[in-house]
């Protein structure tokens, strides 16, 4: 059975629209029937058309898409709607879908501010229904079994985190150069308060949390405008503190000239280290107090039901960003005909990002950017 896939958001010359149709299409889990893919009228027909909708089921605004579609028979309404508009349009289409009886999954940042998070929050938990914000990077099979290495206890008590996202595509005043991408990122109406760490830096703190299993207690940032007449932090790095006493520094950069999309985390614990890297996102490090350190790899054989479940070629063969995300569909997918079925999805499944890690990123950003204006050495991270 393929569930029926609705998208709000993602029209002709977005970027990330064309990703998550891609995500849903690699295990055949969903078929895209409908859509809002614009708040251009003729923009939204067009993108529709293009990709071989019937055009009664092409809408103009996220609105009529709900109210249209509830209304159909069970069989031929759509199940699941997945919202890929800039940060300003993701509270009330989601809270909309959400009442409504649709699943959700949902571009991050969750919201626009921390105080549409905690709403949406109580909605996600009263409708019953599922809620996936997608967080890429938690999809790699290798970021899993660094979950599962350091869950297991074999590093020993956590001790240090190290987590970076540097890119270099925001060096110069691209936003002044008609780039759609550049100018909603960078624009405070549409974004919201922070600019490189809502983005990226948000992926880097979700990141640290997802692999270690604990969370950030207080914050010391640095946050900076490199570029001139920008609006927003295009550069910034945290001091952070866990609930186990461990400490961690974050960095998140637009302007580093030269580098793409290179997220890495390095883990230390009493007795070794994990290590990992998108740019070479089939390997994890795994290093020893007292051993020669190891390289494993996605299909080694002796990996966890946590790669296994989220792989689909042999060893050496490489996955990428296209197939992490890919996982964070097919988990949510999964956990959505357990619930139609009426039975209990496998943990594999239910490894996805949900509505408390959106309002954990959420809680960054404004602690962030909070910390970056005070003068105190630490703020606490309050929710």
């Amino acid at each position: 059975m393929k569930l029926k896939l609705a998208m709000i958001g993602g029209g002709q010359g977005a970027f990330i629209g064309a990703i998550h149709r891609i995500a849903a299409r690699i295990d055949d889990e969903y078929e895209l029937v409908a859509g809002a893919f614009s708040s251009d009228a003729e923009k939204a027909k067009a993108s529709g058309l293009l990709l071989g909708l019937k055009p009664e089921r092409v809408y103009t605004s996220y609105k009529e898409l709900i109210e249209k579609e509830k209304q159909l028979p069970e069989g031929e309404r759509v199940q699941v709607i997945s919202i890929v508009t800039p940060n300003h349009v993701h509270f009330e289409p989601t809270k909309l879908a959400l009442e409504n009886g649709f699943h959700v999954i949902l571009d991050k940042p969750m919201t626009f501010s921390l105080d549409e998070a905690k709403e949406l929050e109580k909605v996600v938990k009263s409708s019953g229904k599922l809620f996936c914000l997608t967080h890429t990077y938690t999809g790699y099979p290798m970021v899993k079994e660094a979950r599962q290495i350091v869950k297991s206890g074999k590093l020993g008590a956590i001790r240090k985190v190290y987590v970076e996202y540097p890119q270099g595509w925001l060096s110069t005043f691209l936003e002044g150069e008609d780039n759609k991408q550049a100018s909603w990122r960078t624009d405070p109406g549409k974004s919201g308060i922070a600019g490189a760490m809502g983005d990226i830096g948000t992926h880097a703190f979700n990141l640290s949390e997802y692999v270690t299993g604990l969370q950030v207690t207080k914050v010391n940032a640095d946050i900076n405008i490199v570029v001139e007449g920008r609006k927003l932090d295009d550069d910034g790095a945290v001091l952070l503190k866990y609930n186990n006493g461990a400490s961690g520094v974050l960095t998140a950069s637009q302007i580093a000239a030269g580098d793409e999309n290179n997220i890495k985390i390095r883990v230390y614990g009493e007795k070794g280290s994990i290590e990992w890297q998108q740019d070479i996102a089939n390997t994890l490090l795994v290093k020893w107090l007292d051993k020669p350190a190891e390289v494993w790899r996605t299909g080694g054989g002796y990996t966890s039901s946590y790669v296994t479940s989220n792989m689909r070629a042999p060893a050496g063969h490489p996955e990428g960003y296209l197939e992490a995300f890919a996982n964070l569909y097919k988990n949510f997918a999964q956990s959505v005909k357990a619930q139609i079925e009426g039975k209990t999805a496998t943990p594999e499944a239910l490894d996805f990002p949900g509505i408390d890690d959106g309002v954990r990123g959420m809680a960054f950003v404004e602690n962030v950017i909070a910390s970056g204006k005070s003068e105190k050495k630490w703020t606490d991270f309050v929710i």
